[in-house]
């Protein structure tokens, strides 16, 4: 009989261990990996430019509100995603320290490095043809100085053939 009793403790032991382990739970602290993870993602709305993660408590009354409610949301178990949705519904996409990687945002960030990259590649083929300008206008200066000083000897020795005519 005994057998059988410690046989059943044992089996709803077996049954029910996931709730026991649940009840052990870690909370999530200030400085957990887990709370940077999830604070550092949000920009602080005090104007300091910082995340929440980086926003020092002493001077900014906002960011010690925000990091209880992180805090309080992590050890309900919330995740990461859940609480960015959540302060993405209510702040919208300028609490974010980066940008959502689709729609708009992404062009917003991406179009700027594009158009720098295509104004340096125009300058780069103007001041090509400018320089390939510059090369063949001195090839024609030359040309145009022989043909003077071949010019100028022919007139030369017209002036001398006139002179000897008079003189």
């Amino acid at each position: 009989m005994k057998n059988k009793a410690y046989f059943a403790i044992l089996i709803i032991l077996f049954i029910f261990q996931g709730s026991f382990s649940h009840a052990e739970a870690k909370t999530i602290d200030y400085k957990s990996a887990a709370f940077k993870a999830v604070a550092s993602q949000f920009l602080c709305t005090c104007g300091c430019g910082q995340d929440h993660y980086e926003c020092d408590p002493n001077t900014c009354s906002l960011t010690k509100q925000f990091k209880k409610d992180l805090v309080g949301m992590m050890n309900k178990g919330w995740d990461k995603d859940k609480i960015r949705k959540y302060y993405l519904n209510i702040y919208g996409e300028s609490i974010l320290t980066a940008p959502e990687k689709s729609g708009f945002s992404l062009t917003a960030w991406v179009l700027p490095f594009v158009v720098l990259g295509a104004a340096a590649l125009s300058l780069f083929f103007v001041i090509r043809k400018w320089v390939k300008k510059k090369e063949t206008g001195e090839m024609i200066i030359e040309e145009t100085d022989e043909k003077n000083e071949v010019e100028n000897e022919i007139f030369s020795s017209m002036i001398d053939e006139e002179r000897k005519k008079y003189l």
